[in-house]
């Protein structure tokens, strides 16, 4: 037979790469064309799953522009930061962090 074993070492440190690997924190950017298409939603639905899941999410910065659905989605996310960011516009857009 011609094939060879393979080094158990290697395949140990191979093995603790991919694991590594798999352990660093990653970064999932929701694109959108315009304003309302659900970015932030999707976003907020997917971070409920992980949640679900075991994995450690926190939200960053949040507009929800007084969409009522976002804000439900909103509550029970853990935020970076305690302080709520003040809105630029004079609507009634809702930011929370």
């Amino acid at each position: 037979m011609d094939h060879e074993r393979p080094d158990p070492d290697e395949l140990l440190k191979r093995i603790r790469q991919e694991e590594e690997r798999e352990a660093r924190a990653k970064l999932k950017i929701f694109f959108g064309a315009s304003a309302g298409v659900g970015k932030t939603y999707a976003m907020l639905v997917e971070a409920h799953e992980r949640r679900r899941a075991g994995v450690d999410v926190v939200v960053g910065l949040i507009e929800s522009h007084g969409r009522r659905e976002t804000e439900a989605l909103i509550d029970g996310c853990r935020a970076a930061a305690s302080n709520t960011a003040a809105c630029a516009s004079t609507s009634s857009t809702s930011t929370r962090r």
